[in-house]
């Protein structure tokens, strides 16, 4: 499992349904080596910081595995590594290190770093922006390849071909594709529930998304009885 892209990207004005909107989510494949600290990368900048970035959003990574769905999908479009806003574009062996082979709380070594697992991306308007696209937002959550979130447990160097080393697992590890599944779904079964306990045990999982869950969990008619 590797790098197969460094991306960053500083935030920028653009223009959408005729007003500005300021938007980190223009990245650009970057050379050599890049600095990895607590909250970002060197060169990469989140514009709205009230939900994106911070310490459990601090890089963004897209397996690469997903480019030829989105190319079937939107024929006719360039498709340049970072376009999704990810900072890691990774690849990996035949699962291509996707959101059904990761889990919350899986740990990382990467070039002199080390990373964790938190999330799955949950996109905000701005990927339409992206994409010059109103429905694009709902399209990719339907899709499931949403990718994940990583927090920096240890600061170091990245670039481009640097292996993704599975360090450790969490004891109640959930795949990432689970907890999206889990999101976005009506109902909980007695198996959801089971995944539910296990991914609120998980350490690095957001306390934003642990509330969601536990209220979810709390109404009696998201849950077959």
């Amino acid at each position: 499992m590797k790098i197969v892209s460094v991306n960053t990207g500083l935030p920028r004005d653009v223009t959408w349904h005729g007003r500005i909107v300021t938007t980190g989510i223009f990245k650009e494949s970057v050379k050599g080596r890049v600095a990895l600290r607590t909250l970002n990368l060197d060169g990469d900048r989140q514009a709205d910081l009230t939900v994106h970035g911070g310490a459990f959003k601090a890089v963004y990574c897209y397996p690469l595995a997903h480019y030829d769905y989105w190319k079937k999908e939107l024929p006719g479009l360039p498709f340049p590594m970072g376009i999704f806003g990810e900072n890691f574009t990774v690849n990996g062996g035949s699962d291509g290190l996707t959101e059904r082979f990761v889990h919350l709380g899986d740990r990382f070594s990467v070039g002199s770093a080390e990373v964790i697992v938190t999330q799955p991306r949950l996109p905000c308007y701005k990927l339409g922006v992206r994409f010059q696209s109103d429905d694009m937002v709902k399209r990719f959550l339907l899709s499931a390849r949403t990718g994940f979130y990583l927090a920096v447990t240890r600061e170091g160097e990245v670039g481009a071909g640097d292996e993704m080393s599975l360090l450790a697992q969490d004891p109640n590890a959930v795949p990432v594709s689970e907890i999206t599944r889990l999101y976005v779904a009506k109902r909980y079964n007695a198996a959801d529930v089971t995944s539910l306990r296990r991914a609120l045990q998980v350490t690095v999982l957001p306390d934003g998304w642990k509330d969601y869950f536990r209220e979810r969990l709390g109404r009696s008619g998201n849950v077959d009885s």
